[in-house]
């Protein structure tokens, strides 16, 4: 069997998920007979896949071995307990979709039904009062959980990070490097291919380096140099779903007080990002073209920033969809190679690390199974479909009409997985998770309720606990819930105290 082992792996461009490849599998694959080249050139811009992530980016960095505290402070980065959503239900209307629990689960059932229950009795507080999350955003606050407190809100404290991607992905190349991935400085000119099977044989650069290989990782961005241009693997095009596909980048002066979430507003030919970082606010303007032009949305960007522009905006092109074969022969795509959702719940990052996982737990030898390759591909689609679904969510549950935009996205229609999930909670405000997907039922309910989907019923299970009963448990928990706001450090307090970058000003 040794014959067939993968001897030479080649990394196809850098940024963050060719320095993310290079460093998981240097550390994954501890084998000698295996060398790892990546090929990238100072030439060629690399898009920045985001500066937001979910919380899943901190088992990635335990695994590499990165302090949390050191990559906050080398990233110039903070602390994200959620993504505010302004304006997207209705304009004037905001609400958080916050990483961490609402409440805790009673008699079996998820919290929202003993709330919902509540507030038809006419006696719920406000639901955001009941989520620690939502309340340290709103009081710009921050800590890690507090695992020992089991029972407390402070023990299930979820969070992920703000922060410089370009940074990331240079610390990135630094551990990849010293666990022995070579960096070959050039750009690509010619790929060959095995006359027999079409797999990729090597790839030549411009500056004379002949490179072969048995495993080509393709990270060439939205191109897809091997993926595409030489294998011709088709893309399925999912913009009648997600409309949007330009985005307008500028960075700006850091906020005088730097939130621990993220904002999304909604403006009337798509969205603006807003992501404070210790260093700079990353800045970000994602539209229709067929509703807006780049001028008009530069203009509107610019209005709407919260600190002075300190550099020239970075144009983007995309389209929402995904590679029909993102595993190709000896090629796996990953990255804006493989596909593209829109950064709107910040999954890009995401979207790369489980790929890399995927990969690992599928590691071809030369034979290529196609059955492993096929499997792959299927659950990558999937994957794909879920986080789809989830961001088309925010634009059907709209109330807006103010613009052809919002009714475009009002009125279009939606994958038949989407329809059934929001008609069942319509009806009884029952959320599942499919197949241990990204987003759990928290997410889907503070979308949907965020957003102004009310159910008609809840579980009938929420009716069997006696009133005063219900009404004494609903008060401790949100008694308790304050009491932990309380003791919990300011956001900034707590950068300072463990990880405030060294160019953070």
């Amino acid at each position: 069997m040794s014959e067939h082992r993968i001897k030479k792996i080649v990394i196809v461009g850098g940024g963050t998920a060719g320095w993310m490849a290079a460093a998981a599998m240097s550390k994954l694959l501890h084998d000698d007979s295996i060398t790892i080249e990546l090929i990238e050139s100072e030439q060629i811009g690399t898009v920045g896949v985001g500066e937001a992530t979910i919380p899943h980016i901190l088992y990635f960095n335990r695994l590499l071995g990165i302090n949390e505290n050191d990559f906050v402070k080398f990233t110039n980065g903070t602390f994200k307990l959620g993504i505010e959503f302004v304006d997207w239900g209705q304009t004037g209307e905001s609400y958080i979709h916050p990483f961490g629990p609402y409440g805790m689960d009673m008699e079996g059932i998820h919290f929202h039904h003993m709330w919902l229950r509540q507030q038809k009795m006419g006696q719920a507080k406000p639901i955001d009062e009941f989520n620690l999350q939502i309340l340290a955003a709103q009081a710009n606050k921050f800590q890690r959980a507090q695992v020992e407190l089991q029972g407390s809100p402070l023990s299930t404290i979820a969070y992920a990070f703000q922060f410089d991607a370009m940074l990331y992905a240079r610390h990135l190349r630094g551990i990849a490097e010293a666990n022995g991935v070579v960096r070959t400085e050039g750009k690509i000119t010619r790929v060959n291919q095995h006359p027999e099977n079409g797999h990729i044989a090597s790839v030549d650069t411009d500056n004379g380096h002949h490179i072969e290989g048995d495993l080509f990782i393709d990270c060439s961005g939205f191109k897809g140099l091997l993926i595409e241009q030489t294998l011709n693997s088709g893309y399925e095009d999912w913009s009648h779903y997600l409309p949007c596909n330009r985005a307008i980048a500028v960075a700006s002066n850091k906020l005088d007080e730097l939130t621990p979430f993220t904002r999304a507003t909604a403006k009337s030919a798509g969205w603006q990002w807003r992501i404070p970082l210790q260093s700079r606010t990353g800045n970000g303007h994602v539209y229709c073209s067929k509703f807006m032009d780049d001028d008009t949305a530069l203009q509107s960007l610019y209005a709407d920033l919260n600190s002075e522009p300190i550099s020239e905006p970075n144009y983007l092109r995309f389209k929402a969809g995904i590679r029909k074969k993102p595993w190709n022969k000896n090629v796996v795509s990953l990255g804006l190679a493989s596909g593209f959702l829109e950064p709107l719940e910040s999954t890009s990052i995401h979207l790369i690390q489980t790929a890399i996982a995927r990969l690992m737990t599928n590691f071809p030898d030369k034979l290529f199974n196609q059955h492993d390759i096929d499997y792959y591909n299927e659950r990558t689609r999937l994957e794909y479909e879920q986080v789809r679904d989830f961001l088309i969510l925010h634009y059907k549950a709209t109330r807006r009409n103010d613009s052809p935009f919002w009714h475009y996205c009002r009125t279009m229609d939606i994958p038949d997985s989407l329809h059934k999930r929001i008609e069942i909670y319509k009806q009884n405000a029952r959320l599942y998770r499919h197949d241990n997907e990204l987003f759990n039922h928290v997410s889907w309910f503070a979308v949907m309720h965020g957003q102004g989907i009310h159910p008609e019923r809840y579980h009938p299970i929420a009716d069997m606990l006696p009133d005063d009963e219900l009404h004494r448990r609903m008060e401790e928990i949100h008694t308790v819930t304050g009491k932990c706001l309380q003791v919990m450090p300011g956001h900034e307090d707590f950068i300072a105290q463990h990880c405030k970058a060294s160019s953070s000003g």
